[in-house]
């Protein structure tokens, strides 16, 4: 019989070679698929892998869809830390992308340089808003966080999906579900010509810098560290767990709130109802692939956005559903438990005697 017993000691080089093996497992797992459906496996990986970035217009494709998960993963990392595991930053992007889309769409037609800060500073004080209220019942009432956020992640998406059919709708749009166009002041301003690579880019960076300085310079980041690893040692010290948990949901909603205008403000330009491909929940895989670390961070961003343009290419070259992306990335996250669980655990083999 076999048991699994937990490891005197777990090893800090295992830790950190962990999501690179659950990699490789998910690249050797997805060439298995590939040849039961049929399809040469290199090839196919070729395709999945490396053609989407064989170009310089591939690797910006590829920088425009890490700069959000990067950014939202950065800000989930702030609540993992603490113990908080809010995985509602879909519902706090869109509300991000309503309150700074908002602001774009009232002012469409002003020409000022002051219209874009405006939308970025509306869209992190509405995604920090709604996550805001998932802290004030986790505080008053101590509801789990877990649904909370994940019901108030779908009332999101549909108070985008009534102003896009409703009162914010186009009237010069023939009906379709989606607002007026954003004015060029409201726009993300292109970083390289011919290229879709944006100023969100810069933002996300800075804020991946200032993450950083938090973590490994200042009291608050060891708060939030020392809060998620022993809650009684954080008690006994007098760190204020209300103040710790309402500001962990806030900066994370705040980030996922300026991902989101970042997101309709760059490559969209408008408001619709899919404004994103499940980045906020796609973002969690790249915050426990990066380690909660924002260096770690950027480089799971960039794997986990290669799924997305690999399916993409799978799709037009292999002629198979662009889902198959969501399939390496759940295989990325269920290596990346099994080979976190075997870090810290170990398999005994028990004998049965008589």
């Amino acid at each position: 019989m076999i048991s699994i017993v937990p490891r005197g000691s777990s090893s800090q080089l295992m830790f950190i070679l962990a999501p690179i093996f659950a990699i490789f497992l998910t690249l050797f797992f997805g060439a298995i698929i590939f040849a039961f459906m049929g399809y040469s496996p290199f090839a196919a990986l070729k395709i999945f892998f490396i053609s989407p970035i064989s170009n310089a217009y591939g690797l910006s494709e590829l920088l425009v869809k890490a700069t959000p998960l990067a950014l939202i993963a950065v800000g989930l990392s702030f609540c993992f830390k603490n113990n908080i595991y809010n995985i509602g930053a879909e519902g706090q992007l869109t509300m991000g992308a309503i309150f700074g889309g908002g602001v774009g769409i009232l002012f469409y037609d002003v020409n000022s340089f002051l219209i874009l800060p405006m939308m970025i500073i509306a869209g992190g004080i509405g995604g920090a808003l709604w996550a805001s209220i998932l802290a004030l019942l986790k505080i008053k009432f101590n509801t789990n966080e877990i649904l909370t956020s994940l019901m108030l992640a779908y009332i999101a998406l549909l108070i985008l999906d009534y102003l896009v059919v409703g009162p914010w709708r186009d009237p010069d749009g023939f009906n379709f579900p989606k607002t007026r166009s954003f004015g060029e002041s409201g726009r993300m301003p292109i970083l390289f010509d011919g290229l879709r690579v944006h100023f969100g880019l810069i933002i996300t960076l800075i804020l991946l810098a200032l993450s950083w300085f938090v973590y490994s310079k200042t009291m608050f980041g060891y708060q939030l560290k020392v809060s998620g690893y022993s809650p009684k040692a954080a008690r006994f010290a007098g760190f204020n767990k209300n103040f710790l948990i309402f500001s962990a949901f806030a900066i994370s909603g705040a980030f996922a709130g300026i991902a989101g205008i970042g997101e309709v403000s760059g490559p969209i330009g408008l408001l619709y109802r899919d404004i994103s491909p499940n980045y906020g929940f796609t973002a969690i895989i790249v915050c426990f692939l990066g380690r909660l670390h924002p260096v770690g961070i950027i480089f799971a961003s960039l794997i986990i956005a290669l799924t997305y343009l690999g399916a993409e290419d799978a799709q037009l070259f292999l002629q198979i559903p662009a889902s198959v992306g969501f399939v390496f990335q759940g295989l990325v996250l269920f290596f990346l438990l099994g080979t976190d669980l075997l870090v810290n655990f170990k398999l005994r083999l028990n004998t049965l005697n008589g």
